[in-house]
């Protein structure tokens, strides 16, 4: 009979996430690291497609669109979200696929998105490649040029087991108490601040919205106090005409100003402006292919991945697929989101890689992920840092639904701590009890799905308590195995908790050990609970069938009861009081009858006895 045990040391957990089979990344989604072997790598024809040297989704570049603006991007799909009439109480899975996909055929990005990850969780990837494709190279087209990332900041709002309260912090704007600070310091003259405040909002970081007006102005400050960072962003700025008038002439002297200030990754936009010939007399490949090379050298992505583009289109080089594609794998580990295109782009097509539809969609959906669209998760933010718990589930309920695994962790999290706040809808209402458990148990496994380790072990909870879905220690053990692949210590423990039981897993005490100590080299946090797991071990092996075992398979029973009556009788207030002072009380009379004693005066002699 299988007894009803909490595997023990939930405390400790470690938030490693893996995005998908080639691409491991942390809760912070960086840095990308991607593993080809060669027999990824084949020789093959490169067709037309490639051979277009003004493609605009191929250079890292700084665009030459008019700024189409985000309603444009993403048609039809924003304001009825943000601001919807009323809730939908009838949750019907196949009647949301055919709304999407009709959605989906008139235009409506986010359907696209919904329809693409349907299709990729259902593994129909021929389907699911050509929808990512498209919503890829819209993102990618929206994309800035810089070194660091020019995506929204997904925030994880919980880490795992509590709210992420210093990552909310760095998240509420012009209202964060470190951003007045730096921005008082902006305004006495300090041209580090300067330079900060100009790139949060430039780059719309933080939760400061973008404000190309203001970022130009406060780089423009930095410059003139001898901030060198900020000679690059003004190079930027002008080339891409962002609150000001497109002049790659002055976009040039500023990036050679920067270059000259040994930052690498202007070389980078001063080749894109030898390419196509912007702000110089004519075009001059091997020029730009020089400047990329010294951005490269510096290990600067962008020099890397043009350098890629050069390669593979034969744009003044020999073209070399793959050369170009070894180039690419350099950029992508760097968090090169184009890079990342390209390489899907090759998957897709069996160009340079051997065709693999999975790997392409993976490729394809990351890139498709950081557009516009992407606001929602903004908007979501807003809402829980003001505190409006249902208007933050929703929207991420719905970009949960677009296929974000942040959005499906943040979403699950949020039905799990606020409960009835969090107004989730059921079919009667507001969801029972139950309906959130399963509703919180689905978003968790999609989060699972996607290399959510955390989501992982949560999923194995619910099979080991019963929690929002029947009991199962075998399948509870299937999930910690899964975020035990992805060096989750919590994981590991639970794995020899259960072998030692034999819940869900074979007795075995040799297993257990190796879990246990698995987990201790995984999380150095993990030493006292698996000392104590050692020492359960080492009584059950010397000392089975006696008292002593049945003492310590109490203990799981015993201290929920021990815990609840400390929280009740002891911690209550008056009581802890009274305890406060009673222990007090027994200090101070131990300490005075310690003093006593040594203030004792030693004992005479008898002068009766004789010598």
């Amino acid at each position: 009979m299988q007894s009803r045990r909490k595997p023990p040391c939930s405390g400790y957990r470690i938030i490693f996430l893996l995005c998908f089979l080639f691409v491991s990344t942390t809760v912070t989604a960086r840095p990308f690291v991607l593993i080809l072997s060669q027999d990824d790598l084949k020789d093959g024809p490169v067709d037309d497609s490639f051979d277009d040297p003004s493609s605009v989704v191929d250079w890292d570049e700084f665009g030459e669109s008019d700024g189409s603006s985000d309603e444009d991007l993403d048609p039809g799909s924003w304001r009825p979200i943000f601001e919807p009439d009323e809730y939908n109480s009838d949750r019907d899975g196949a009647k949301a696929f055919m709304y999407h996909h009709f959605a989906a055929d008139s235009g409506n990005t986010q359907s696209k998105l919904a329809r693409a990850y349907t299709y990729s969780r259902q593994e129909l990837y021929e389907k699911a490649v050509i929808l990512y494709a498209e919503l890829a190279e819209a993102a990618v087209n929206s994309f800035l040029i810089s070194k660091d990332s020019p995506v929204i900041e997904p925030v994880r709002i919980h880490n795992g087991a509590e709210e992420n309260k210093d990552a909310l912090k760095k998240s509420r704007g012009e209202d964060d108490e470190d951003f007045l600070i730096l921005e008082y310091q902006a305004q006495k003259g300090n041209a580090a601040a300067m330079y900060k405040i100009g790139i949060f909002y430039y780059f719309g970081l933080r939760g400061v919205r973008r404000d190309h007006a203001k970022a130009l102005s406060w780089f423009s400050k930095a410059v003139d106090k001898g901030e060198a960072r900020s000679m690059e962003l003004l190079g930027e700025i002008y080339a891409r005409g962002a609150g000001v008038k497109r002049n790659y002439t002055k976009a040039l002297e500023w990036l050679t100003l920067a270059s000259k200030q040994q930052l690498y990754s202007a070389y980078n936009g001063m080749g894109y402006l030898y390419v196509k010939g912007y702000g110089v007399e004519q075009k001059n490949y091997t020029k730009a292919k020089e400047y990329f090379e010294k951005a490269a050298d510096n290990e600067e992505a962008g020099g890397h991945y043009n350098l890629g583009v050069m390669h593979l289109k034969g744009i003044g080089v020999k073209k070399d697929v793959k050369r170009a594609c070894k180039y690419f794998i350099v950029a992508a580990n760097a968090g090169q989101p184009k890079a990342f295109y390209q390489l899907a782009k090759m998957f897709h097509t069996g160009i340079g890689l051997k065709k693999n539809l999975p790997m392409a969609t993976s490729l394809y959906k990351l890139v498709a992920e950081r557009g516009p669209w992407s606001s929602l998760s903004r908007w979501a933010l807003e809402s829980y840092l003001k505190g409006e718990i249902g208007k933050a589930f929703l929207l991420y309920s719905r970009m949960a639904e677009l296929g974000y695994e942040v959005a499906q962790s943040n979403a699950a999290w949020i039905l799990d701590k606020y409960g009835e706040s969090s107004m989730c809808m059921g079919e009667l209402g507001l969801c029972t009890g139950a309906e959130r458990h399963q509703r919180a148990h689905a978003l968790w496994w999609q989060a699972s799905e996607q290399g959510n380790e955390h989501a992982a072990l949560l999923i194995g909870d619910a099979y080991y308590y019963g929690r929002g879905t029947e009991r199962d220690y075998e399948r509870a053990a299937e999930a910690y195995m899964h975020a035990k692949s992805q060096s989750n210590a919590q994981a590991m423990f639970n794995l020899g908790y259960m072998h030692e039981h034999g819940q869900g897993l074979p007795l075995d005490l040799h297993l257990a050990k190796r879990y246990y100590d698995q987990a201790l080299e995984v999380d150095a946090a993990a030493k006292l609970p698996v000392m104590l797991a050692l020492a359960s071990l080492w009584v059950r092996r010397n000392y089975a069938d006696t008292f002593l075992v049945d003492i310590i398979d109490s203990l799981p029973s015993v201290f929920p009861k021990a815990d609840e009556w400390i929280k009740n009788v002891i911690m209550e207030e008056g009581n802890a009081t009274i305890l406060a002072l009673f222990v007090c009380l027994l200090t101070v009379l131990f300490l005075r009858e310690r003093q006593r004693r040594h203030a004792a005066p030693p004992p005479q002699p008898n002068d009766n006895i004789v010598n």
